[in-house]
């Protein structure tokens, strides 16, 4: 591997984004790749080119990958496979006026691979898929209210409605929503015992970043069934992460309806509903349609992407090279006293940066991901993944790297001037949550 300089020129990233500023509302089409969200002016902007783990930015950059375009690129960019599958449907079509068998042969694969999935419907993005199976639940059970938990992602009214940008959200929807906290099923009796024969659905992921605790999954899925609420379970991201079905192998704990997406099509724009015929059915009558679901080039991706997962074992590499990333990473936070930590899964790791008296500091976690980008290691402020062409060279480097910036981050602590040893602005949220989870009152 190539080594990497601590000084990088940005300077076609920064003539970009002064274009942007006229062009492209927020400067580009997901708030989560801003150059806000970053370390803005000590960060590159925009990207050129990418293979396997790594990306090039348009000053000729080279960066370790641990963001993988939001998660998607699970087996790697430009994955030899999948893209000898997308180039020899495009011979053939991209898009007709009637279905393509691939519609079929992928809903074949993800039968065999998802274990609610008996029936397929497909979409474009993890919103509209999301969407459709909150739809689909309200049609089946005649009800209009939502208990949620998960980390948002899902950008329709019936979320937005609670989160800091929800302009433009009619004020109702936020009324429908109800959140409760992960591991608390109290939260969750709450909202059922609150609202009777009102909840439509239980819409959560199985897991973010905690692991569940006393039976959490299983008794909401025992709560579901008792209010006779459909359980659907947002695996946009866990899907083809925690194992090959998803969250729901990994945990043992069968869903009625699953969103998947991320992990589907390794980057090509293609998301689905599946679960139980029982369900499934009712999308026969609910409108939940879109011309490009039928897509060819997004299907035959898919169709290489859960064959490769079949065939080979992805699933096994990437736990094994998160975990070592993790733990040599926490080793070296330990070492020089710092509460910086990895959490959550080793294909999906939280990133922590924490002050001496236990806060969250969004200076020092600026510090780090800059400290990082600048020796080729390009990291998120929240949340990195691991992808199954990343290896053990990639995770020795970026170890190596962090062992020399978290000298920068303690040197800076020590003479506390953290701001000051910013390139750049700190680094600012997407959003913040602005209706709290549901507790029953303490006496």
């Amino acid at each position: 591997m190539k080594s990497y300089s601590t000084k990088k020129s940005f300077k076609q990233s920064f003539k970009y984004l002064k274009q942007a500023r006229k062009l492209i509302p927020s400067l580009t089409q997901t708030f989560s790749r801003a150059a806000y969200t970053f370390v803005e002016g000590a960060y590159p902007v925009y990207a050129k080119s990418a293979k396997g783990s790594h990306f090039t930015d348009v000053d000729g950059n080279e960066y370790i990958d641990y963001l993988c375009g939001l998660g998607p690129i699970i087996l790697g960019h430009g994955y030899d496979k999948v893209n000898s599958a997308i180039k020899d449907q495009m011979k053939n079509g991209i898009l007709f006026s009637l279905p393509h068998k691939l519609e079929l042969d992928v809903a074949e694969l993800l039968c065999k691979v998802v274990p609610c999935s008996e029936m397929v419907k497909f979409s474009k993005t993890g919103s509209g898929a999301a969407t459709g199976a909150i739809r689909g639940a309200r049609a089946i059970t005649k009800r209009d209210k939502i208990a949620y938990c998960g980390s948002g992602g899902v950008w329709h009214d019936w979320y937005a409605s609670i989160i800091s940008r929800n302009q433009g959200v009619p004020k109702f929807n936020k009324d429908l929503i109800l959140p409760f906290d992960y591991n608390d099923i109290e939260s969750l009796e709450y909202i059922f015992e609150k609202n009777p024969n009102q909840i439509s659905c239980v819409f959560m992921e199985p897991t973010i970043f905690d692991k569940p605790i006393n039976s959490f999954l299983q008794k909401v899925k025992k709560l579901t069934k008792q209010n006779n609420s459909v359980l659907v379970f947002d695996e946009i991201v866990t899907g083809f992460r925690l194992a090959n079905g998803g969250g729901q192998e990994y945990f043992g704990v069968k869903p009625d309806v699953t969103v998947l997406g991320k992990g589907l099509a390794n980057g090509m724009p293609l998301s689905a509903v599946v679960g139980k015929s029982e369900y499934m059915k009712i999308f026969d009558d609910v409108f939940f349609s879109t011309t490009y679901a039928s897509e060819t080039l997004s299907l035959a991706a898919a169709h290489a992407t859960i064959s490769e997962f079949q065939e080979k074992p992805i699933i096994t590499k990437m736990w094994k090279n998160g975990n070592l990333l993790m733990s040599k990473f926490n080793k070296i936070s330990k070492e020089n006293g710092l509460n910086i930590m990895m959490t959550g899964y080793p294909v999906r790791i939280r990133l922590i940066c924490k002050d001496e008296k236990g806060n969250d500091s969004i200076l020092m976690k600026s510090l780090l991901i800059q400290e990082m980008v600048c020796r080729g290691i390009f990291m998120h402020p929240g949340v990195e993944y691991i992808s199954f062409s990343h290896s053990v060279e990639d995770v020795n480097k970026t170890i190596r790297s962090y062992a020399d910036a978290i000298l920068v981050v303690k040197k800076a602590i020590r003479e506390n001037k953290l701001e000051s040893y910013l390139k750049g602005n700190p680094i600012r949220p997407v959003y913040t949550i602005i209706k709290p989870s549901e507790k029953r009152p303490q006496n």
